[in-house]
């Protein structure tokens, strides 16, 4: 006799080798498993009920020899007849039991390890590396792709998504950004994996942030300065405790307010708070140096259309070059060429030495993706490998510095865990028609340690001639030592990676995520009540009452200005960024739940404070006598809780003697 055989997982029959059509095919009641009908020995009366050859077999086998084929019938019968699962329930169900998801208990723990990176593996993935992406691009349509990856493919000429064909916006194509959570969720990830998948206060902080309420003093405006803005506004006080002109990162040492230091991702409002911490002293210039000094700090702030930034390295062009005089203040066309003096030989002169020039990127930075959405940002320190001049786009000579980064601490948009490691040159084309080039010859006074593994001054740094801030610790309203005392703050890995996914409206975990052409995340609830009742064209009428042209609704993002009245007619829902939050809210909810059973067993072995003793029933009058003058002479008492949590006793009760007494006469004559 043939054995009989199924349909394969393409629908072809593994009898005949053809697949078959709809109308031949008939699914198992049981394992749901498609047969083709004209290879059946037998062909069935009814399909409704009918099963095939393996699920029909008795199940009662030999009981020396349990059959496997048999309980998983058992199995998928149980699922059939609970009336308490649905069908989409019950499929799933089946499928798990007939696919063989469940793991041992050896691959569970394997996973419990290394949880955390695989529920970003299993879904985060870039499509085109099959990798966690490297400073993520979110599309409109919520595909996550690498920053180099999505650019490939578009310089490929494509315009459309890799995954499901929807068209990519020009603007978001020809300029990307780059999903700043979704990075610091997954460097999150990589640090709880290399820890052991446990959460405290001893995963290392890699990315850190200051808020505007954490600072006791800001910038403020004058009553004269009626401008918007702060252009006219007073500075506040220098809260770190270094020279103007001071080289390299600002460490805990010269940071007595929080005893940390300026660090990498650090944010401020505006410059004007910028200033106060160090991170860069001029408010306006973009260069804060001098020409027989050295460089300290540059702003990347989109004041010269020559600039490229490529995030680790960036080619920056001089300041100068401009006719300023007069009303001219914000005139952006050059006039004159760059020459090396002043900041630019600043510049020049760090570029010689390989002095760290501390780095800020401001949100005024419209052609780079990795300028910050709102404020000014510290990015770390880089170094000046080379500088020259070219002709550059508006027709003048311009002064050009290419700065590669060269710090402990990871970049902000990156998911390493690590700072940088010496890194090859890039190959810079407009370097070959350059003139006044200019090179570093000697070793660079700050260079990268192998034996330390970090970057470190090699030389020692130029000392400053410029007055220092001290502490006074008499004049409170100079800077004044403060050490506040450390709280110690428990926490899991887990919330703070649900902390980090958080919509910018509410703050509270993405439900249903959108994420916007401009890279951010909001709740889809909350994005489209943001812009409830608002129609995406106006009608517009002309005084005599004839009707004009329509014109379209400009609906700026609630984070940035950038319109996405487009995107909000057909919002997508990130479904990986969905898929992240939903295991990981289950993961917390797991552990919340073991965490109270364990809470729970543990109270059940503690002991009471006053155990009551029960009497076993005995003949002997004496006895029971002595128990009933014991339990009336001391009742238990009632204990409520007390101010500080301590039990104290109600003894509103009072003893009578009399009822005692007529208690052990009447037990003694039923004795009798």
């Amino acid at each position: 006799m043939a054995k009989q055989l199924p349909c394969d997982a393409d629908g072809v029959c593994m009898a005949c080798k053809t697949k078959p059509l709809e109308t031949e095919t008939l699914h198992c009641r049981t394992c749901a498993t498609p047969w083709h009908v004209p290879c059946l020995p037998l062909i069935p009366t009814s399909i409704l009920d009918w099963e095939c050859s393996d699920c029909s077999q008795p199940v009662a086998g030999d009981s020396a020899a349990p059959s496997v084929a048999g309980d998983l019938v058992s199995a998928i019968r149980a699922i059939e007849n609970d009336v308490s699962l649905t069908d989409d329930e019950k499929a799933k169900k089946r499928q798990e039991l007939v696919g063989g998801t469940s793991n041992s208990p050896a691959e569970t723990n394997n996973r419990r390890s290394n949880g955390l990176l695989d529920i970003f593996d299993g879904s985060l993935n870039c499509s085109f590396c099959i990798q966690l992406p490297e400073r993520p691009v979110t599309t409109p349509c919520g595909h996550n792709f690498c920053l180099k990856c999505f650019e490939r493919w578009i310089k490929q000429g494509n315009r459309t998504c890799s995954n499901c064909r929807t068209a990519i916006p020009a603007k978001m194509a020809s300029n990307p950004r780059i999903n700043a959570q979704l990075a610091i969720a997954i460097r999150m990830a990589k640090v709880a994996s290399s820890q052991g998948g446990v959460g405290g206060s001893s995963v290392p902080k890699v990315y850190h942030s200051v808020d505007n309420d954490e600072r006791p003093d800001t910038a403020y405006t004058t009553e004269r300065a009626k401008k918007t803005g702060k252009a006219n506004a007073c500075s506040g006080k220098i809260f770190v405790t270094i020279p103007k002109d001071h080289f390299g990162p600002i460490v805990a040492e010269n940071d007595p307010t929080r005893n940390r230091g300026v660090l990498v991702g650090d944010t401020w409002e505006d410059r004007m708070d910028c200033r106060q911490w160090g991170a860069h002293l001029p408010h306006v210039a973009g260069i804060a140096g001098q020409s027989t000094h050295g460089a300290q700090s540059v702003a990347l702030s989109g004041g010269y259309v020559d600039d490229e930034d490529h995030g680790e390295w960036f080619l920056y062009t001089g300041s100068g070059g401009r006719d300023l005089s007069g009303n001219k203040r914000t005139n952006k066309n050059q006039s004159f060429d760059q020459q090396f003096e002043n900041m630019n030989e600043a510049l020049r002169l760090s570029c010689r030495k390989g002095y760290p020039v501390r780095v800020v990127r401001s949100h005024k930075e419209k052609r780079s993706a990795y300028a910050p959405e709102a404020g000014v940002r510290y990015d770390g320190v880089y170094r000046i490998e080379k500088c020259w001049r070219k002709i550059g786009i508006q027709g003048h000579k311009v002064c050009r510095y290419l700065f590669v980064r060269c710090d402990n601490e990871p970049a902000p948009w990156t998911s390493d865990l690590s700072g940088d490691r010496p890194r090859p040159l890039p190959i810079i084309k407009e370097f070959k028609g350059a003139i006044d080039i200019t090179e570093r010859k000697g070793d660079p006074s700050w260079d990268f340690d192998e034996e330390k593994g970090c970057w470190l001054w090699k030389k020692p740094p130029p000392r400053s001639k410029k007055p220092v801030n001290i502490v006074d610790p008499v004049d409170g309203s100079k800077i004044k030592v403060v050490r506040p005392k450390t709280k110690k703050v428990s926490f899991k890995i887990k919330d703070r990676l649900l902390k980090e996914f958080g919509c910018n409206i509410c703050r509270k975990v993405l439900a249903s995520p959108l994420t916007t052409p401009c890279a951010h995340n909001f709740c889809k609830a909350c994005l489209e009540g943001a812009f409830s009742g608002q129609s995406y064209i106006r009608n517009r009428a002309s005084q005599s009452g004839r009707a004009l042209r329509t014109q379209k609704n400009i609906m700026k993002c609630p984070t940035c200005s950038t319109d996405i009245a487009d995107y909000l007619q057909n919002p997508q829902v990130n479904r990986e960024m969905m898929g992240v939050i939903e295991s990981l809210q289950q993961q917390a909810e797991q552990m919340e739940e073991s965490s109270e059973e364990s809470s729970v067993k543990s109270d059940e072995n503690l002991k009471p404070d006053e155990e009551t003793e029960v009497s076993k029933p005995c003949d002997s009058s004496e006895k029971v006598l002595k128990e009933i003058n014991k339990n009336d002479l001391n009742p238990p008492q009632k204990r409520r809780k007390g101010t500080g949590g301590k039990a104290v006793a109600n003894t509103e009760e009072h003893i009578d003697e009399v009822n005692v007494g007529s208690k052990a006469m009447a037990l003694n004559k039923a004795l009798n």
